[in-house]
């Protein structure tokens, strides 16, 4: 399949309490975390929730994150999380996360490649071209 970006998707929430380290910040564990929640979340919001990839006998796993800490996030901060498709190749998409706050500085720029493995085998497989036209928005 050729390269191409799809739309970008955007869900904002507050870093909670909780997710803060003993270095008085959020933790680059929950960090991880919201990087995966933007990426769930903009696949539930295309009509691809588990469900969906289920019946389709298919999950996309994650293959590698390479994250880069801009600032620091803190507990009760309004994260701004935006993140969209750069491409996808025959089992593989490579994903961008940015969170930033309110007034667009960036916090977090992540890069995450996703593989999408057979549900009965555990192997890649082909990415159907169903996946690739939501997350298109076609």
């Amino acid at each position: 399949m050729t390269s191409r970006a799809g739309p970008t998707f955007e869900l904002t929430f507050t870093a909670p309490e909780a997710d803060v380290d003993a270095l008085g910040h959020v933790s680059n564990v929950a960090v991880v975390r919201y990087v995966q929640d933007a990426a769930k979340a903009h696949s539930e919001a295309v009509g691809l929730d588990l469900a969906a990839y289920q019946a389709l006998g298919a999950v996309f796993v994650v293959r590698r994150h390479r994250i880069e800490y801009l600032r620091s996030i803190m507990g009760g901060d309004v994260v701004h999380a935006r993140t969209w498709i750069t491409d996808f190749s025959a089992a593989t998409s490579t994903r961008m996360v940015t969170l930033a706050d309110p007034d667009g500085r960036e916090w977090v720029q992540a890069e995450t490649l996703w593989v999408l493995v057979s549900t009965g085998s555990g192997r890649p497989r082909r990415v159907p071209a169903e996946i690739v036209e939501r997350f298109s928005g076609r």
